[in-house]
């Protein structure tokens, strides 16, 4: 069985709130033109293809889509996170 434990991986001190750049870094992620939501539809519509190549291509991309925000979030968070 799993035992679940609501704790941080690692400790999280935010010395000066940002709720403009929180505001940005959540429609980024989770908002309807965010990256989950496109790796979403790419990975859902992988199901109605009939074209094992077409298929695997949305594949590669809905799982991609996730790692380039986030390589591109480094330079973000460097150049405006003030936390």
């Amino acid at each position: 069985m799993f035992q679940y434990e609501k704790k941080l991986q690692y400790p999280v001190k935010i010395k000066t709130p940002n709720p403009a750049l929180a505001k940005i870094i959540v429609s980024q992620l989770g908002g309807p033109h965010g990256e989950m939501g496109a790796a979403t539809r790419y990975l859902n519509q992988r199901y109605s293809m009939r074209d094992g190549v077409v298929k695997g291509a949305l594949t590669d991309i809905g799982t991609e889509a996730p790692e380039m925000f986030l390589s591109g979030a480094n330079a973000f968070f460097d150049a405006f996170a003030t936390v």
